[in-house]
């Protein structure tokens, strides 16, 4: 999953928040570095993406992609899956996407002497870019696709794969639906409940 599904998921700590967005963004090292709530975040994050990558219903949308896409399904599906979680946020959160988006926004101010110096700019570019409440429709996607597009050891862009994600979104769509509350009920049962209703 990508980054708005690890906020959704999160427990409702501001730095557990943080926590677990920042893997994709540090290494292990600067991750032990870090307050003690935030590794707590950090260990939610790895937690997810193992259950997620091993889940069947995620391979089958990876499968869904064509050749030319899927080696980097993985990558793929992560965004468009949050895409789904934007469109369908009332179905798992009483509190709004908006809402919910802008307090994470809000605490990264908060907790700027905790993070990493080198995570910061790119935390200032997702909230000024507001890359988390973007995921909402497929212009989003793509552009999301293209920036992670820029970050491979050979860029390319991803984001021309969206024509295909329209072909087969009912699919993508339905094994969306199926596996997220799997994804929720995993989460949930490795420790504290947070205002979603889910926690790690």
């Amino acid at each position: 999953m990508n980054w708005l599904a690890h906020l959704h998921l999160s427990e409702p700590s501001a730095a557990f928040r943080i926590g677990n967005v920042l893997p994709d963004m540090v290494g292990a090292r600067e991750l032990a570095a870090l307050p003690a709530e935030f590794q707590r975040g950090a260990k939610c994050h790895h937690r997810i993406d193992a259950f997620t990558d091993s889940h069947q219903l995620f391979r089958q949308s990876v499968a869904r992609l064509g050749p030319g896409y899927r080696r980097f399904g993985g990558i793929i599906v992560d965004v468009l899956y949050d895409h789904f979680l934007a469109v369908n946020w009332e179905k798992h959160s009483d509190v709004s996407l908006r809402r919910s988006v802008d307090e994470f926004y809000g605490s990264f101010d908060v907790h700027r002497g905790d993070i990493p110096v080198a995570v910061w700019p790119v935390l200032e570019r997702m909230r000024e870019q507001d890359w988390l409440g973007s995921y909402g429709d497929m212009a989003g996607v793509r552009i999301a696709l293209r920036r992670i597009g820029t970050r491979l050891r050979k860029p390319r862009d991803l984001g021309e794969c969206v024509l295909e994600l329209e072909r087969e979104y009912d699919g993508f769509g339905q094994d969306f639906a199926a596996f997220y509350p799997e994804l929720k009920a995993h989460v949930a049962t490795s420790g504290g409940v947070d205002r979603y209703g889910v926690g790690c």
